[in-house]
């Protein structure tokens, strides 16, 4: 699946470039916009889109606010708190899912064109349920592993969790500063 996703990615973001780059030529060197350019493609941009975050969630890479996880101190505290948060995702995922389901029968009852080449908008209109519906799969999948580990229990569930934080200038000035203030507190 990966390979899948590392290939078919590459070739929508290649293509949405390419388009760019013919249109910006086009238009601003030879003053001749390509006429539906923007029409054909706005199908990679949709599935580029779509499937980009389709792969986060099948990587288990979306952004979070991971802000709770600075407070616990076990893995099994962590797992708990995946758990509750895969539990909302799913919640919320399986109602966008529904909504977009909605659109899609929608979609393909109207099967609308596009106004210049006459391209069914169903093309990219039915990849927002389809994404949708495998963000919420992964995530179900995601979920699942998490309780499984969560009950199958174990010692390193109740090993303490090193906090290991990325070295970045905001690091390394904080510790200046708390040196220094160490260092006047002792004077």
């Amino acid at each position: 699946m990966e390979t899948f996703f590392r290939y078919a990615l590459a070739l929508l973001i290649s293509t949405v470039a390419g388009f760019q780059f013919v249109q910006v030529i086009t238009r601003y060197v030879f003053e001749t916009p390509v006429m539906g350019l923007e029409e054909v493609s706005i199908i990679p941009i949709m599935w580029l889109y779509i499937l980009g975050s389709v792969n986060a969630s099948r990587e288990d890479t979306q952004i979070r606010a991971n802000v709770l996880e600075i407070f616990l101190d076990t893995e099994k505290a962590r797992r708990l708190l995946m758990v509750i948060s895969e539990s909302l995702s799913i919640i919320i995922s399986a109602w966008l899912t529904w909504w977009a389901w909605d659109y899609f029968r929608y979609a393909f009852k109207v099967w609308k064109e596009t106004p210049t080449l006459y391209l069914p908008t169903f093309i990219y209109e039915c990849s927002l349920f389809l994404g949708l519906l495998l963000m919420t799969l992964y995530i179900c999948m995601h979920l699942y592993k998490n309780l499984r580990v969560l009950f199958k229990g174990g010692a390193a569930l109740n090993a303490p969790i090193g906090h290991d934080y990325p070295e970045t200038t905001e690091v390394a000035e904080f510790q200046v500063l708390t040196e220094k203030q160490e260092g006047n507190r002792h004077d």
